[in-house]
């Protein structure tokens, strides 16, 4: 076990979390969510978990594993086209990480998504939580609508709310 990623996990906290993405930082995530997913057929989640218990720590789970569990554990891949993006921020380590379904995987290159996740941990080193959220978010959306542009039917599979873990 790393001994500093622990600490950083026990000094990090859901309240803590809560003061940097509260409830007009997690309406507007919302919003803006909505507002993309009109312009393409992908369904993205946005998912902020504060800290890892001591038992993940111990087995030194990395945020990209983590991410995989969270993109599971909410059905991001329970969508018709599997187009469905999670966008995951473990808060204590400044990490973001993005699962693509396998529909997506084979169109947009690995690359592509780690470019977008140092920019979103650049705004969120920054402290510029909403800002970069929002631009996170975006990008995503310039990928999609570019390799799955929206239609005429074009549902909305999975809830737009963020969430905080």
């Amino acid at each position: 076990m790393n001994l500093a990623r622990f600490w950083k996990h026990i000094l990090m906290s859901p309240l803590a979390a809560r003061r940097r993405f509260g409830p007009g930082v997690m309406s507007a995530i919302e919003r803006e969510v909505g507002l993309q997913e009109k312009r393409h057929r992908g369904e993205l989640r946005f998912v902020v978990e504060a800290e890892l218990t001591s038992a993940q720590l111990w087995n030194d789970l990395s945020s990209r594993d983590r991410a995989r569990q969270v993109f599971a554990e909410q059905g991001v891949w329970n969508t018709e086209e599997n187009t469905g993006v999670l966008i995951y921020l473990l808060l204590a380590d400044r990490r973001v990480e993005i699962v693509a379904d396998r529909g997506i995987t084979a169109r947009v290159p690995e690359s592509e998504w780690q470019a977008i996740c140092r920019a979103m941990e650049g705004h969120f080193r920054d402290g510029r939580f909403e800002e970069g959220a929002l631009a996170g978010i975006r990008q995503v959306s310039e990928l999609l609508a570019r390799h799955f542009p929206g239609g005429a039917d074009n549902p909305d599979e999975l809830p737009n709310r963020p969430i905080l873990m």
